[in-house]
């Protein structure tokens, strides 16, 4: 070769002057990111930029050549990347789930005040009028959305307040809306204080003429006798007080199904409306018992009020819901054991199944604002 390198025994490419680089004698410049060194396979920056000033004048900038040390203290150390992260990773995910959590649980109380108000609510059965249907000790949710369907049926088990029609001496409910969402409040916790609310089975409605009893000592809706074995309390009699009522129209004959405790319409025959309840005092329909676990079971309606006879269309003093007369109807122009709500988790459950989505979505479309608020402002 022409003597420029040192392989045919020409001088090398730093000057003679200049010690010899070792990577053992280098030491990291801060803020420089890794740089190669004479003979660096990588071969980058060309070698030019590959040498910071350390002790000796040279070496790798990162200080990452073989035996190293650890960087002079008090130099600056780039952060981690964001893989690298997984400690603050999870301290803004904590940071997150916290910010989030009173967002679920508002849309979650929110919810399930809707839920109980106008979809389920529990109650709780103190007495035992309704027994053996219903048991002392027994919790069950009522459907306030049934109603909005399809009219009341004979049979029907319902919640309803006496209000007004078995309760006169009951003050008012306060018309303060903040009162009423404390009422609600407490009662998805279980705290109730109103004593105006009862359960109990359908026997008649507007329109038909209930009697007792026949022959046979059964009791009569307009000419059909009702079989009432399969849901009576055991050696109960239907009655063993008579009555003879055409139900008015808007209202309701109801009746417990332990007969001999039970104190029902027949026990309010000298009150205004003969001892029948408004249809619009209906909360809703007693459609399961949710506990015990040993007692749960669908409430359906009993066999005998399905009999064609009952349900004729041309059936004397049947309902306009059932297709009755309207001459019944005209008659009944003419006609001038509490239960308590309780806590049930299923309204809860259902606000915070609901609420999960709602604030997922809600924090995805904060996020989304966030980020075009950014761009906005680098743009």
């Amino acid at each position: 070769m022409n003597g420029s390198g040192a392989l045919d025994g020409g001088s090398p490419p730093w000057g003679p002057a200049d010690p010899v680089p070792e990577a053992r004698n280098t030491q990291a410049l801060p803020g420089l990111g890794p740089v190669s060194g004479p003979g660096d396979p990588s071969g980058r920056d060309g070698g030019g930029a590959a040498y910071g000033t350390g002790s000796n004048g040279s070496g790798p900038a990162d200080g990452s050549g073989p035996g190293a040390p650890d960087a002079a203290p008090g130099t600056e150390q780039e952060p981690p990347g964001d893989g690298q992260d997984a400690k603050g990773g999870k301290r803004k995910r904590k940071r997150s789930f916290w910010r989030e959590l009173p967002v679920l649980i508002v849309v979650a109380i929110v919810l399930a005040l809707i839920i109980k108000s106008f979809a389920i609510q529990a109650f709780y059965i103190p007495s035992g009028s309704m027994e053996n249907t219903l048991e002392i000790g027994d919790r069950v949710l009522i459907n306030k959305v049934v109603y909005h369907l399809r009219s009341i049926h004979r049979g029907d088990i319902i919640v309803f307040d006496g209000t007004g029609s078995w309760d006169f001496d009951t003050p008012p409910a306060s018309p303060n809306i903040f009162s009423k969402a404390v009422s609600e409040l407490e009662g998805i916790v279980g705290v109730s204080h109103d004593s105006d609310i009862y359960i109990k089975r359908v026997i008649g409605l507007p329109g038909d003429h209930v009697v007792c009893c026949n022959s046979k000592g059964q009791i009569t809706v307009d000419g059909v006798a009702l079989s009432e074995s399969s849901y009576l309390y055991p050696d109960n009699a239907p009655s063993t007080q008579k009555f003879n009522i055409t139900v008015p129209a808007g209202r309701l004959w109801v009746m417990g199904d332990h007969r001999a405790v039970s104190y029902d319409s027949r026990g309010h025959m000298g009150d205004p409306g003969g001892g029948t309840i408004p249809e619009s005092a209906v909360l809703g329909r007693a459609f399961v018992i949710i506990w015990p676990p040993s007692r749960w079971g669908i409430l359906n309606i009993p066999a005998t009020f399905e009999q064609p006879k009952l349900n004729a269309p041309a059936a004397a003093g049947g309902s306009a819901a059932a297709g009755g007369s309207s001459a019944a109807l005209e008659t009944a122009l003419d006609n001038g054991t509490p239960v308590r709500p309780t806590t049930s988790p299923l309204p809860l459950a259902l606000g915070f199944v609901g609420a999960v989505p709602i604030t997922w979505l809600q924090r995805r479309v904060r996020l989304r604002r966030k980020v075009k608020r950014s761009r906005s402002r680098v743009a």
